[in-house]
C-alpha cells in the first residue's frame, strides 16, 4: 500500500462503491505502506496490525525480505517451488533478463494466509502475487484481475504465471495498449479481457492541490525560471538516468531549469551519484515521497514523464486534471494518454529528444497554455468500465 499509482486507483475504486451496497474487505500481501491511512473506515482490513510506514525505505525492503522468507518456510511451500524457480530462472538467463521479483511473487502467493470466507467477488488489483493468490487460494463465486502494465515488457509470461488467469472470470486492463500486450501473451482470453480505466478522486485532488508547499522544500527555495516535475518511483522503468542527462543538455543551452522528482526507490543512491557526476546537485532534486504531491503539480512549469514503458500512468492523468502541459516519452501507455501536438508532446526516449521536447514547450508560452487547456478537457471518466466490473456481481 505504498504511494503509487495503482494503489491510489484502488482507493478511488473502493470509494466509488457505495458502502450501503457493498461489504468490502482488503487483504494486502505485503503488509506495509502509507496508503493504509487513506483506506475508508467502512473497509475491513484483514491484515493484523497494518504497517503504514514506507515500503520503499530501507526498513520497507527488510519488511519485504521478511515477508518472502516467512512465506517460503510456511508449510514448506517454498521448497515445493524449487522446480518452478529453476525452470523460470533458466528462461530468464537465456533471455538475458534476470527478474527475481517475478519468481518471488509465486512464493508470496503460496505462502500467505489462506482466508476462510467465501466472497461474491474476489479482485486481484495487481499482477503477480495478487493474481496468483486470488486465482488459487481464495474461494469466491466470481474472480477478477487487473493489469496495470505492459505485460510483456514487465517480464510476465505463461511459465511464470502457471496460467493463473484460467481461473479468473474477467481481466481488466487499464488501457488499450495494456490490454493488447496482455492478449499477446494470452490471446485465448480475448473475450474475457475488458478495459477499466483508472478512477480518480477529483474533488480530493483539487482540494489538496490548493495546500501550500513546505517552506523548507527545495522546490520553494529554487530560483530557477522553469521548474520541471516528475512523479514516480525511482526504478529502471521510470528512466531517470535519461532525465538527468536531458537536464544537463538543457543547462548547457543556458536554459535556467531545475528538475524535481517525487518518489522513493532502490535507485536513489545510483541516481544521486549520476546527478553529482553531471554537476547537477543544485538543479536536479530527488525530493522523496509525500502524502500530497498535488501542490507540486500546480506550481510546476510543465510535467515531464519520460519513462521506458507504462500501462497507463496515474501521474499523467493527475497532471491533466491539474492543467499541466506535458512532455512524455513515446511508449506503451503514454501514447494512449498524450496525442502529440494536441494535448502534449511525445518524444523518443533519448536525452537529446527529451531535452528538445522540453525546450520546445518552454520557448512557447502559448503552446503551454494550449496543452494546459487540452488537459482540462481530457475525458477521464468511463462509466461503462464500471458496468463491466459490476456485471460480475449480477
Amino acid at each position: 500500500m505504498g504511494r503509487a499509482g495503482a494503489e491510489r486507483a484502488l482507493l478511488a475504486l473502493i470509494k466509488n462503491l457505495p458502502k450501503e451496497e457493498f461489504d468490502i474487505s482488503l487483504y494486502v500481501l505485503i503488509n506495509r505502506g502509507e496508503l493504509f491511512d487513506e483506506v475508508p473506515d467502512h473497509v475491513h482490513i484483514l491484515n493484523k496490525k497494518p504497517d503504514n510506514r514506507s515500503v520503499l525505505s530501507f526498513g520497507g525492503r527488510l519488511a519485504i525480505i521478511h515477508t518472502v522468507l516467512r512465506c517460503f518456510f510456511r508449510h514448506a511451500s517454498g521448497f515445493r517451488l524449487i522446480g518452478y524457480f529453476l525452470k523460470n530462472l533458466k528462461i530468464q538467463l537465456c533471455a538475458h533478463r534476470l527478474l527475481p521479483d517475478k519468481l518471488l511473487w509465486r512464493t508470496i502467493a503460496n505462502g500467505s494466509v489462506k482466508l476462510q470466507d467465501t466472497y461474491d467477488l474476489a479482485v486481484a488489483y495487481l499482477e503477480g502475487a495478487s493474481t496468483y493468490y486470488i486465482a488459487e487460494r481464495i474461494q469466491a463465486k466470481k474472480k477478477a484481475a487487473f493489469v496495470h502494465i505492459d505485460y510483456q515488457k514487465a517480464g510476465y509470461n505463461k511459465t511464470v504465471d502457471l496460467d493463473a488467469y484460467q481461473k479468473i472470470d474477467r481481466v481488466f486492463a487499464v488501457s488499450k495498449e495494456a490490454r493488447e500486450s496482455f492478449l499477446r501473451v494470452y490471446p485465448e482470453y480475448n473475450k474475457k479481457t475488458f478495459l477499466f480505466r483508472n478512477l480518480h478522486d477529483t474533488n480530493r485532488i483539487a482540494s489538496l492541490a490548493k495546500k501550500p508547499l513546505p517552506d523548507n522544500s527545495a522546490f520553494v527555495k529554487s530560483s530557477a525560471c522553469y521548474k520541471l516535475l516528475t512523479v514516480g518511483r525511482l526504478n529502471y522503468q521510470k528512466a531517470y538516468d535519461i532525465a538527468i542527462d536531458a537536464l544537463a543538455i538543457l543547462r548547457k543551452r543556458n536554459i535556467d531549469a531545475d528538475w524535481f522528482v517525487l518518489g522513493e526507490g532502490s535507485l536513489q543512491k545510483e541516481l544521486t551519484r549520476q546527478i553529482a557526476k553531471k554537476g547537477l546537485s543544485d538543479h536536479f532534486f530527488l525530493l522523496g515521497s509525500t502524502n500530497n504531491p498535488y501542490p507540486y503539480y500546480r506550481a510546476a512549469t510543465i510535467y515531464v514523464h519520460a519513462t521506458r514503458f507504462e500501462g497507463k500512468s496515474i501521474a499523467i492523468e493527475e497532471a491533466q486534471l491539474l492543467s499541466k502541459a506535458i512532455v512524455a516519452s513515446d511508449c506503451t501507455g503514454n501514447r494512449e494518454q498524450i496525442q502529440s501536438g494536441t494535448n502534449g508532446i511525445l518524444v523518443t526516449l533519448t536525452p537529446e529528444a527529451v531535452a528538445n521536447g522540453i525546450e520546445t514547450l518552454l520557448a512557447n508560452p502559448s503552446l503551454i497554455q494550449k496543452y494546459e487547456q487540452a488537459g482540462r478537457q481530457t475525458m477521464l471518466t468511463h462509466p461503462k468500465d464500471m458496468d463491466a466490473f459490476l456485471e460480475l456481481l449480477e
